[in-house]
């Protein structure tokens, strides 16, 4: 299991230190050894997009990625300009995560239509696909899409491409359409007797690799004293189980009631076991989550900077 990070709204950053602080987090995960560094497209925050472009031209080696950009929001040829552009700057290092967000995203915040999402998202991979096939133009009609248009923009192909997979029909897609799938909110279980089975099955009859199952967990080191309440912490800040069926579905797989149950936390035995939990339950790729601790920014600041050292030492270990 290839172990990364994945950046979240960094509230305590004043607005002119955040670019940097994207570009530094990006350079120390590299020099640090982790694999990978995945961006989410945050409600109201920095396009994911942007800052992968940021990150790549200031890194060599770290594989960096969305997790996940909206199809909605994007034409897929306008998807596709923007992806290849950024792959690009990142020399072949970008995977794109998309998938099709939430309700009350898509409808309630954006004013579009969330009718039949994994509809949506079939499609719109039959021209993405075609797109990142290479240089060249783009036929593609199907019952959402009418695309004839010419793409000429890097030869790094393929770009590999990842969707937000949470029930049977989409894990279906991922596993016939695309290299995997980036995860949220799901346990051990959820993943090894629900996800696992069900895409790879689909990759297998469609003649594709083993698919990538990336796993985005919250991890937080701390005293056992601690556990309860980092658990709280995070379901505080990242918890939308009670406002997203998908995820609600997704947990109804699995032991946990929310994704403070999904998070690696406590001393550093509690956390490698959690971990290799996840590991043997078929996940590929780790997005550690790092979830920063403390009544005050200088605390969190120091909270993040441990656990983040921690998972450090664990790369060449899972």
């Amino acid at each position: 299991m290839r172990i990364g990070l994945m950046i979240g709204s960094d509230r305590d950053r004043q607005y002119r230190e955040r670019v940097r602080g994207f570009i530094a987090d990006a350079q120390s995960a590299e020099e640090a050894g982790f694999a990978s560094m995945w961006m989410p497209q945050i409600p109201g925050y920095f396009d994911a997009l942007t800052v992968v472009t940021l990150m790549g031209q200031a890194t060599r080696r770290i594989e960096l990625g969305t997790a996940v950009v909206p199809v909605q929001t994007r034409h897929p040829v306008v998807m596709a300009q923007q992806v290849l552009s950024t792959q690009a700057v990142c020399e072949g290092r970008f995977t794109l995560g998309i998938g099709p967000s939430h309700h009350w995203i898509i409808e309630d915040q954006l004013g579009l239509s969330y009718e039949r999402p994994a509809h949506l998202v079939r499609n719109y991979l039959q021209v993405l696909n075609a797109a990142f096939a290479g240089p060249g133009r783009i036929d593609v009609d199907n019952d959402t899409y009418r695309v004839h248009s010419p793409l000429d923009v890097t030869d790094l192909v393929p770009t590999p491409t990842l969707i937000a997979a949470l029930a049977p029909v989409m894990l279906r897609i991922s596993g016939e359409q695309t290299s995997g799938t980036i995860l949220w909110m799901a346990d051990e279980r959820a993943i090894g007797d629900y996800v696992v089975p069900r895409i790879t099955k689909a990759a297998t009859d469609a003649g594709r690799p083993a698919p990538r199952i990336v796993a985005g967990v919250p991890v937080a080191l701390c005293p056992a004293g601690e556990v309860d309440a980092a658990r709280s912490a995070a379901n505080e800040v990242l918890g939308h189980a009670d406002y997203s069926p998908n995820y609600k579905r997704l947990l109804d797989h699995g032991d946990a009631r929310d994704v403070g149950d999904v998070m690696a936390v406590g001393d550093e035995s509690a956390i490698v076991e959690r971990l290799r939990g996840f590991r043997d339950a078929g996940v590929t790729d780790l997005a550690a989550r790092v979830v920063a601790l403390g009544a005050d920014r200088a605390e969190r600041v120091e909270s993040q900077r441990r656990t983040q050292a921690f998972l450090a030492t664990l790369c060449s270990q899972m």
